[in-house]
């Protein structure tokens, strides 16, 4: 059975450059890598009309935040099969969002913290009561805000396709998300964190070699105990 990892982190904060940057090292060194994405546009009737509602296009859905945290969960607990399998034919499945997303966003929209009520229904929620695969190590991206925003709006400039979100444009639900996110990690929230900042926050090429060094720490640790 391999491990689960999750990298998280605000929107443009380059969680898909570090997942490929992970991918390469760990399939570099022999192991089998699996990886997906949350939400799954496109393959998900639950992750589309969250992307419809982030859109203005399902009424005033948008504006539940329970509603679409349940959304966002339901999309997490369909894919329940198709994870499992890869965790059974993987030695690492690499996860770019996952319940901590859900948990952090709806906080941050409530102007909760990490030990709010939101949170911990989320966890009980997604791992309780759908119960989805508890992560083996959750990756948290650190990068400012500003950054991450510019970063979002480059990438909606360049691509057409990939417009910005009722999220992605709100830069005060952002600032708050990060400090819901960093409350997670230092509680250890649904499991062990690592938190990786980028050398060059401004740069989403910087060498992940502290996210990667944990993770294969992580994988290599995982397989000398199950040869033993």
């Amino acid at each position: 059975m391999g491990v689960l990892v999750t990298v998280e982190g605000l929107d443009g904060a380059g969680k898909r450059t570090l997942s490929t940057a992970l991918t390469a090292e760990l399939a570099s060194r022999g192991l089998r890598v699996g990886a997906t994405a949350f939400p799954r546009y496109g393959r998900s009737v639950h992750a589309d009309l969250v992307s419809e509602a982030l859109h203005g296009k399902v009424g005033d859905l948008g504006d539940s935040v329970h509603g679409m945290a349940v959304l966002f969960a339901l999309d997490r607990a369909e894919a329940v099969p198709e994870l499992t399998e890869m965790l059974a034919s993987n030695d690492v499945v690499l996860l770019d969002r996952y319940a901590a997303s859900n948990a952090a966003f709806g906080a941050a929209r409530l102007h909760q913290d990490a030990r709010g009520e939101f949170a911990e229904w989320i966890r009980q929620l997604e791992f309780d009561r759908l119960r989805l695969p508890a992560p083996t190590l959750q990756v948290l991206l650190r990068v400012p805000v500003a950054v991450a925003t510019a970063r979002a709006a480059d990438r909606e400039s360049a691509d057409a396709g990939r417009a910005r979100d009722a999220f992605e444009r709100d830069a005060g639900l952002q600032e708050r998300t990060g400090a819901v996110y960093e409350g997670l990690a230092a509680d250890g929230w649904a499991g062990a964190w690592h938190v990786h900042e980028q050398p060059d926050a401004a740069d989403t090429a910087a060498p992940a070699g502290a996210a990667v060094a944990a993770v294969t720490a992580l994988a290599d640790r995982v397989l000398a105990g199950a040869d033993a």
